[in-house]
C-alpha cells in the first residue's frame, strides 16, 4: 500500500522526512498491535500527515512480548490454548505483518521488548501469580490502574461481565493481568528515555492500549486516542482519554448554541433515518429489521393501548470500566432492578430490547441477557417482554411506539431523545448530562424517575432541540471525515488514491482536523462540509 504511494513521491516524502527529523515537535503512534489492520491504515495515514506537516514521528509495535492482548478473541482462541503457551500463537504473524506495512515509510519503529528486561519479566510474572485474585482489578502502579484495564481485557476475551461461573476466569484474569503490568512497565520506560510531546493510539482502553494511556499519564505526556465511527469513512479523535470517557464529560457549550440550518436539519433527518437500515454506517448489527409497527406489537404480545416503555441492553462484557456517576455497579444489576421494580405497575408494559450485537457482534457474548434473566426470574412478570438479540424487530419501531426509553450505556439513548422520547440514563450513556435525559448517579434517584413513568407528554421543545443539536454535533462534527479511507471486502480498510499531496496540509480537510488537534490540541470537531457514505456534500457551518 505505502510503497506505491510513495513510489510516486519519493522526493517529497524524503524531504519531509529529513525536516521532520531536524526538529519537529515529537509524536508516538503507539499502534502496538500489528495484526489490527484498521489500526495500520489510519495510524499510518496520520503519521504521514503529521510528517508532512514538520512532526518527528516514531511507531511502536509490540513485538510478541505479551501473553496476552487485544487481538487474542475468544471466537479464535480458546481459554486452555491461551493459557497452555507462553503468548498466543498469533502474535509471530501479528509482529511481522504490522513490520512489514509500516517499513516503506521509513520512520523509526520501537519495540516494546526492547524496554523490558529479564528481571522485569520474572518479577511480573511472580506478582501477576501471587497478587489476591480480588485486589487485581482495582491494583495501580505507580499511579497506573493497571487491574482495571486487565479486567476488562479479559472480560473482553471471555466475553462476559463478569468472571463468575467461568471455569478458566481466574486464569485469564491473571494472564491479563501479566500483559498489564508488562505493557505499563514497557511503555513507561520508552517514554523515560524519549521526550514525545503527544502520543498517539487506538481505543485507549483494554490491553496494551489502556496501559499506553495509564503510562502516558504517569509521564506528563499529551494523549490523543481514536475509534472508527458509525458514519462511513468517519472517525472519532479524543484528547486525554477514551472516547467512552471524554464523550460524556465534554462540555456542552461545545454544541449547545449550534442553530441548526435548514440543511444540517434534513442532513441529520436522512442520517438518523438510514441508521435503522445502516444504509450510511459502517458499523451496524440488526441487518435485516422489521419495520411493520403493528406486526411487531402484536407478534411480541404488546397492548397499542398501553403505555410501553422499553429497556435498551448493551453487550454486557463491552468496555467495563469505572465510571464515577454509575447508578448500578453492573448492566445487569440495573436489568434485574428495573424488572422487579416495574413488577409493580402493571398499568405499564416494559419490553427489554437485548442488543443484537449479543448474537452479531465481532466478539459474540458468552454471557447473555436472556439467561440472567431466567436464573434471576425464573418466571417473568406478566407485564415484561424480551426480545432476543436475533429478534428481527426494528428497535426504532419499538422506540416509535414507546413512551420512554430507560438506557445504561447504549448510544441509542441519542436516536431516542431526538424521536422527543424521554429517557432515563442509570450508566455511563453519552448524553449524561446533555440536558436532555434524566440521569440516575443512585438507585434510590433511579427509582424516583421510574416512579413518573410514563412520561405523557413526551420531551419538551426545548429538550428535543437540545437533543437534535447534541445529535448533528456528534453525528456530523465528532465523527471526523477521512475520505482516502475506505472499507472493502471483509471489513479490511485500505488508501484510496496514490497522491501524498492528499495528505498534507491543505489536502484531505477531516484530516486536517486530525493533525491539526494532534500538533496544538485544537478540538477535534469538524465545521466543514459533511461527506456522507455515499460521498454526496452538504454546506456545513454554523
Amino acid at each position: 500500500m505505502w510503497s506505491t504511494i510513495l513510489d510516486a513521491s519519493a522526493r517529497q516524502w524524503e524531504a519531509a522526512r529529513r525536516s521532520a527529523a531536524a526538529g519537529g515537535p515529537r509524536i508516538l503512534v503507539a499502534t502496538t498491535m500489528g495484526s489490527f489492520q484498521h489500526a495500520l491504515v489510519v495510524e499510518s495515514l496520520v503519521a504521514a500527515g503529521l510528517t508532512l506537516r514538520g512532526a518527528s514521528v516514531d511507531f511502536l509495535l509490540c513485538d510478541q512480548s505479551l501473553p496476552a492482548c487485544q487481538m487474542v478473541k475468544l471466537n479464535n482462541d480458546d481459554p486452555e490454548t491461551l493459557l497452555a503457551a507462553e503468548r498466543p500463537s498469533r502474535c509471530p504473524s501479528c509482529f511481522r505483518r504490522g513490520a512489514d506495512f509500516l517499513q516503506p515509510l521509513g520512520l523509526t519503529v520501537h519495540l516494546l521488548g526492547d524496554t523490558i528486561t529479564a528481571v522485569d519479566r520474572a518479577n511480573i510474572r511472580l506478582l501477576a501469580a501471587t497478587a489476591p485474585l480480588d485486589a487485581i482489578p482495582t491494583y495501580t502502579l505507580d499511579g497506573c490502574r493497571v487491574g482495571e484495564h486487565a479486567l476488562a481485557g479479559s472480560l473482553r476475551f471471555l466475553a462476559r461481565g463478569d468472571l463468575q461461573d467461568e471455569p478458566r476466569g481466574e486464569a485469564i484474569l491473571r494472564r491479563y493481568f501479566e500483559a498489564s503490568l508488562l505493557a505499563v512497565v514497557g511503555v513507561d520506560r520508552l517514554l523515560a528515555g524519549q521526550a514525545y510531546d503527544v502520543a498517539v493510539f487506538n481505543h485507549g482502553i483494554y490491553v496494551p492500549q489502556g496501559l499506553i494511556r495509564e503510562a502516558c499519564a504517569r509521564r506528563g505526556v499529551r494523549v490523543v486516542t481514536w475509534n472508527p465511527a458509525y458514519r462511513r469513512r468517519t472517525f472519532v479523535f479524543s484528547h486525554g482519554d477514551s472516547y467512552h470517557h471524554t464523550m460524556i464529560d465534554e462540555p456542552t457549550a461545545t454544541w449547545s448554541g449550534l442553530q441548526l440550518s435548514d440543511a444540517q436539519r434534513a442532513a441529520l433527518a436522512d442520517y438518523l433515518n438510514g441508521r435503522r437500515t445502516g444504509r450510511e454506517d459502517w458499523i451496524w448489527f440488526n441487518k435485516q429489521p422489521d419495520e411493520d409497527a403493528d406486526a411487531v406489537l402484536q407478534r411480541l404480545g404488546l397492548r397499542p393501548d398501553r403505555p410501553i416503555v422499553t429497556l435498551l441492553t448493551s453487550v454486557v462484557w463491552d468496555a467495563q470500566l469505572h465510571y464515577a456517576a454509575n447508578a448500578f455497579p453492573d448492566m445487569m444489576a440495573w436489568i434485574e432492578f428495573t424488572v422487579a421494580h416495574l413488577a409493580q405497575r402493571p398499568d405499564l408494559q416494559l419490553v427489554i430490547r437485548v442488543h443484537p450485537a449479543e448474537a452479531t457482534g465481532t466478539v459474540p457474548s458468552r454471557q447473555r441477557v436472556a439467561d440472567e434473566l431466567a436464573r434471576r426470574f425464573p418466571a417473568l412478570p406478566g407485564n415484561v417482554t424480551v426480545v432476543p438479540p436475533d429478534d428481527g424487530a426494528s428497535t426504532y419501531v419499538l422506540l416509535e411506539r414507546s413512551n420512554a426509553a430507560l438506557i445504561y450505556s447504549t448510544k441509542t439513548g441519542i436516536e431516542a431523545s431526538c424521536l422527543g422520547i424521554p429517557t432515563i440514563v442509570a450508566g455511563e450513556a453519552w448524553i449524561r448530562n446533555k440536558g436532555f435525559s434524566l440521569d440516575a448517579t443512585s438507585s434510590e434517584e433511579y427509582a424516583t424517575y421510574l416512579d413518573q413513568l410514563p412520561f405523557p407528554g413526551g420531551l419538551s421543545h426545548a429538550e428535543r432541540e437540545l437533543a437534535l443539536r447534541y445529535a448533528y454535533h456528534f453525528f456530523f462534527r465528532r465523527m471526523l471525515p477521512i475520505a482516502p479511507i475506505e472499507v472493502g471486502d471483509k471489513n479490511q480498510m485500505t488508501l484510496v488514491g496514490t497522491d501524498l499531496q492528499a495528505f498534507a496540509e491543505g489536502g484531505d480537510p477531516g484530516l486536517e482536523v486530525i493533525c491539526r488537534g494532534i500538533l496544538d490540541g485544537s478540538p477535534f470537531i469538524y465545521d466543514g462540509a459533511h461527506i456522507s457514505g455515499a460521498g454526496a456534500a452538504l454546506g456545513g457551518g454554523f
